[in-house]
């Protein structure tokens, strides 16, 4: 069946009324309630219990790389700032013993469907390095055969040649990101991060020429000395380099929680209504361009396999963003890394001194988790088909987890009803369909059904919902 999603409607004064903070529902919950009594024993035994399950789901592995050469100011990811490639080295030792101890808990006919290194900047490892790590663990996970993965990098194009990107394809990697944010010298300059559409073009290059199946790219709207014409240039530069995708996040400016974003002048960030109208042009262009709005910050071209999924009723949420694999049990390896295994989320240490300390003990770094329950579930998956298809069944839905919907989601469809009156939603007796006014406002329809929020409008934890 094909799924009709209908075009996105920009109109900057509803979003400027709904442009609060919220979560991004990579998951549900959300990390913030992750709980630190669960441990590496509540993990084991997740674990066995979904080896156990009668169809094991596929692995996805999600390798972090925490180490950066440069500080981009913007940033607020968990990294750590050097140019002493023997801390790579330290790192890789602890990380190696971490997948000697992850491995072997999942049989051995669970297959790696997915791959996905991210940072810091993963490209931090040379390609000896990375081919280390690469064979490290393809020997203790069972790699799919290359027709069937999805084996996808972050790339940094300031620290990389198409050397670079030949030999990650050689690795296996079949998929690549790379971060722009924006082409403008003066936006450049004031987040630091000097980088040229030539360096940008020849990984590109190099990527298709090596075989890459995606190459995707990400940009950021509301940085420093942004202004509409200098995003639009960016825009026109970004669209002649023609990647599969295109993510266009809101930048967050947050200093008092990212210490790196305390360099940025808070009087050279783009007002409101610029900051709406920068997002606006990057929806204007990048649809005039062929390209599909697939929700939140994503877009891909009508071809590319998150478009598709979409129109087939198969996309997916999890957390690195929209995906198609998210039937995938996630498994995090590194410093902080997220980990989902059935109903359950971990979180590895965020510090290497954590990190470090437990691996070396023999331990798995687990420092915090959740195990969902029954209402957790449930809500979990009314967030996901709103925020992925765009409407929901509810009679259906109800049979499905044997409940009466408006009875149980008596408060929820209230605050839905209102949403309606501002055209967000259109409820019936049996259907919650997102209009076009509201797909640029899912975060907060999916509010509604967040059972952790208690009320609060703004939780300051979260980024602005544009």
């Amino acid at each position: 069946m094909t799924h009709i999603i209908t075009a996105p409607e920009f109109d900057p004064a509803l979003i400027a009324r709904y442009d609060i903070n919220g979560p991004r529902y990579t998951s549900y919950p959300t990390a913030p309630q992750f709980r630190s009594d669960f441990d590496e024993t509540a993990l084991r035994a997740a674990i066995r219990a979904s080896n156990e399950e009668p169809i094991p789901r596929p692995l996805s592995l999600y390798v972090h790389v925490p180490f950066c050469l440069s500080p981009c100011f913007y940033c607020g990811c968990n990294r750590v700032i050097t140019r002493d490639i023997s801390k790579a080295d330290r790192y890789l030792e602890r990380l190696y013993r971490e997948i000697e101890l992850m491995a072997p808990l999942f049989d051995r006919d669970r297959p790696v469907r997915q791959l996905h290194f991210g940072g810091g900047t993963p490209n931090f490892l040379d390609l000896p390095r990375m081919r280390e790590l690469m064979e490290s663990l393809a020997r203790h996970f069972s790699f799919m055969h290359e027709s069937q993965r999805e084996y996808g990098i972050e790339l940094d194009p300031r620290f990389i040649d198409g050397d670079y990107v030949r030999g990650l394809a050689e690795l296996g990697f079949n998929r690549l990101s790379v971060g722009i944010q924006d082409f403008n010298p003066a936006v450049q300059e004031a987040v630091n991060r000097i980088q040229s559409v030539e360096q940008t073009r020849a990984v590109l290059e190099a990527a298709r020429a090596s075989g890459f199946v995606s190459a995707s790219v990400d940009l950021i709207y509301g940085l420093p000395r942004q202004t509409l014409a200098g995003f639009d240039q960016t825009l026109t530069e970004v669209i002649a380099l023609g990647p599969d995708r295109v993510a266009v996040y809101g930048y967050a400016h947050l200093p008092e929680l990212f210490k790196p974003q305390r360099q940025i002048d808070a009087a050279d960030l783009p007002d409101p209504e610029t900051r709406l109208a920068l997002f606006g042009r990057a929806l204007e262009r990048l649809s005039a361009a062929g390209y599909v709005y697939v929700g939140m910050d994503h877009f891909a071209r009508a071809d590319d396999e998150l478009a598709r999924a979409q129109r087939a009723g198969t996309l997916q949420r999890n957390f690195q963003g929209y995906s198609t694999h998210g039937e995938c049990d996630i498994v995090g390896l590194g410093v902080s890394a997220i980990g989902r295994i059935g109903n359950n989320y971990t979180q590895s240490a965020r510090d290497l001194t954590g990190y470090y300390a437990a691996l070396d003990a023999g331990r798995l770094p687990i420092v915090r988790g959740l195990e969902l329950d029954d209402d957790d579930v449930i809500r979990r998956e009314v967030i996901s088909e709103l925020m992925c298809h765009g409407e929901l069944d509810m009679p259906a839905f109800a049979a499905r987890h044997r409940l009466i919907f408006d009875k149980y989601f008596a408060a929820e469809m209230d605050r839905l009803r209102a949403l309606a009156e501002d055209g967000l939603v259109t409820l019936d007796a049996r259907m919650i369909r997102v209009t076009s006014r509201g797909r640029l406002l899912l975060r907060i329809i999916a509010m509604c059904f967040d059972a952790y929020l208690a009320g609060a409008a703004q939780p300051a934890r979260y980024s602005r919902t544009i």
